[in-house]
């Protein structure tokens, strides 16, 4: 685990994403950070470690800079980088099956689930999935045996809301911890810490990674007792990001604000134009004001991200043919990266799934807006 100083309260996001994971010493002079390959680190002559590190299992100087990097970033103290998203969300997990029972949202990543229905039990964990865009169902399932409330929102992939201030009174009343998968959003979108969470997870394999090369996962927050937990379990599970993949990260949180902000117009310019589409049943974009949730993230977030979902008239078919005739999309899983993507959700999370059959998801990337609704245009109108 990497401790971080905050930021200069007039310090902009902008610049914190382009300093915060910057060495503090460059004795080369060297304007890009150096990619530290060592396994291993020398003792001194008493055995002390007085350099800091001492097996890359344990630390590594380009994994520092990205945890101190994204801590920044997020308003947190600490950080601890994983291996992959999910790494770090089982860490935090197994943690809590130790601690008490956990409440989490029903409605999220599928892989996420599949971590909650299935590998916690194992842990000796006890679980209880809810719908967290519900206070009301939150505040009836979260007692004093509750050890984790673990929300996210904008949930994958029907983009549900959860209000992260009135959960967080709940969890603090029952003495709960609050951990928010902010993902989809990332800090520059939304900043859980600043109202009421004390956890923040994300699957740096997609914004923060920005690019589709790197896998990779963040566990950051201001309950430094629990991110000692998460650091020990990562050494010991050796869960941890080699140091050139965090260098990769590192290189990617500079244009972090931009990517994000730029995805974010583009994806509310798309969403504007499917929900007036002949073609299309239900747009889920927390941006419009038709969604369920659109009052609470604007409360919350300062914009409403590149991830949109929409359901088809005409059911899978529909939603397998246009998937099938766009070509400025690729068909593809995952998200975040440059070049945006669609898939069609079901098929991907397999049997079991509660995603709608009919529904495809946009990741949006940088492209021309105009250009991509003119794609998913024909390809809507060619799938009738």
């Amino acid at each position: 685990m990497c401790d971080v100083k905050q930021g200069k309260p007039e310090s902009s996001i902008e610049t914190l994403a382009v300093h915060a994971a910057r060495p503090t010493e460059r004795g080369d002079g060297d304007v890009t950070p150096a990619i530290h390959v060592s396994t291993t680190y020398e003792r001194d002559a008493d055995g002390a470690y007085s350099r800091g590190f001492n097996y890359v299992r344990d630390g590594n100087p380009n994994r520092g800079a990205l945890e101190r990097g994204v801590a920044a970033l997020e308003g947190a103290a600490a950080g601890v980088a994983f291996s992959s998203g999910s790494a770090a969300t089982l860490a935090l997990f197994q943690i809590a099956a130790s601690r008490g029972r956990i409440v989490a949202t029903d409605s999220c990543y599928h892989g996420t689930l599949r971590q909650l229905r299935d590998l916690v039990p194992t842990l000796g964990g006890e679980v209880r999935l809810v719908d967290t865009t519900s206070v009301a169902e939150v505040e009836a399932a979260v007692d004093a045996d509750v050890a984790l409330l673990f929300i996210e929102t904008p949930s994958n992939p029907l983009l549900g809301i959860s209000d992260l201030a009135a959960l967080a009174r709940i969890a603090d009343r029952q003495g709960a911890v609050l951990a928010v998968d902010n993902t989809f959003a990332t800090p520059i979108l939304q900043q859980p810490i600043q109202h009421g969470a004390r956890l923040v997870v994300h699957s740096s394999t997609k914004y923060i990674g920005g690019h589709s090369d790197v896998m990779g996962g963040l566990l950051v927050g201001i309950d430094t007792d629990w991110l000692d937990s998460a650091a020990r379990l990562r050494s010991a599970a050796g869960a941890a990001p080699s140091p050139f993949d965090c260098w990769l990260l590192q290189r990617s949180l500079p244009t972090l604000p931009l990517r994000v902000r730029r995805q974010s117009d583009g994806a509310l310019e798309i969403a504007e134009f499917l929900n007036g589409h002949v073609s299309v049943e239900r747009v889920h974009y927390p941006g419009l004001r038709s969604h369920p949730g659109h009052e609470v993230a604007g409360r919350q977030m300062v914009g409403f991200g590149g991830m949109i979902s929409f359901q088809l008239r005409g059911g899978r078919e529909a939603a397998m043919q246009a998937a099938a005739r766009v070509e400025l999309f690729t068909r593809a899983t995952s998200l975040g990266g440059v070049e945006s993507l669609i898939e069609h959700r079901a098929s991907i999370e397999g049997p079991g799934t509660r995603t709608p059959e009919n529904l495809l998801r946009l990741s949006v990337g940088l492209e021309s807006p105009v250009e991509l609704i003119a794609d998913l245009d024909l390809a809507l109108r060619q799938a009738r």
